[in-house]
């Protein structure tokens, strides 16, 4: 997919992987760009920066839990702005705990968040593609889609469910044209993560990298874009040795009986 001249929605464009995803579709000659996120003064810094470049801008501060805000403020988006060619799925929440030390609030964060709020926007729009007969939806999973992470339990079940549904989407919709897509950034060093205890041993790359991936990825037609070598490295040993990853996973996750769990799974064969 070209994106020049065509028009882009991004949600949690505000920050992080959204903000750099909206900056580099600029870049690469979008027309307009609608940013949608839940803080209206961060969406604004956003959008003098995409200004900047020559491109129109129109920020929608919307909290995508909230089904009928969200069903009114698109739907008038779409007729005052016109067709949406592209939906970039980026919003999201991740907290990190322990299962046995997990707050219930904070996991039916996630899960609204990251997937209820993503399934909403997405069938608001995927509709009015379908009648438009043409359009690309970019669900943003994780590594974690493919490899769960101890102590990201909640988030790394969203970021499977997502896989799910892309693949899903991805057979229904062809017919109408509509071309399906994830991308799968390892850790990224965003707002969101510095917030966390990282795993040992892993390199976060920039959002700027995940943005170009990105685009290099509409281009292509990617079906799934993995980014990273270590991202590589995990899903291949992941497929031929599932148990050897789980060890190095439970030694690499911040937890602080890390040791002694790892010292108990030592004692038990690979199968």
């Amino acid at each position: 997919m070209n994106i020049k001249g065509k028009t882009a929605l991004v949600t949690g464009a505000s920050r992080g992987i959204g903000r750099a995803i909206a900056l580099e579709l600029a870049k690469q000659g979008a027309k307009r760009l609608l940013l949608v996120a839940r803080d209206a003064t961060r969406l604004a810094e956003v959008a003098i920066e995409i200004e900047m470049l020559g491109v129109e801008v129109v920020t929608l501060a919307l909290d995508l839990t909230q089904l009928v805000e969200v069903n009114i403020v698109l739907a008038q988006a779409w007729r005052d702005h016109g067709p949406i060619h592209l939906l970039v799925n980026c919003a999201g929440v991740a907290y990190q705990a322990p299962f046995l030390q997990s707050q219930l609030p904070q996991v039916q964060e996630e899960i609204n968040v990251n997937l209820i709020g993503m399934y909403t926007i997405t069938r608001l729009i995927a509709r009015r593609m379908a009648a438009q007969r043409e359009g690309k939806i970019v669900n943003v999973s994780s590594l974690m889609g493919k490899v769960a992470a101890p102590t990201m339990a909640t988030y790394s079940a969203t970021k499977f469910a997502i896989l799910g549904f892309t693949q899903a989407l991805r057979g229904e919709l062809a017919v109408h044209n509509i071309r399906v897509m994830a991308l799968l950034p390892s850790l990224t060093d965003t707002d969101m993560v510095r917030e966390l205890k990282w795993f040992r041993w892993v390199v976060p790359m920039t959002p700027e990298r995940v943005a170009q991936a990105l685009v290099a990825g509409l281009d292509k037609e990617s079906p799934e874009i993995l980014i990273g070598w270590q991202s590589h490295l995990a899903v291949w040993c992941n497929r031929i040795a599932p148990m050897l990853l789980e060890r190095i996973l439970l030694m690499a996750a911040p937890m602080k009986d890390r040791q002694k769990r790892y010292r108990r799974l030592n004692n038990s064969p690979i199968t």
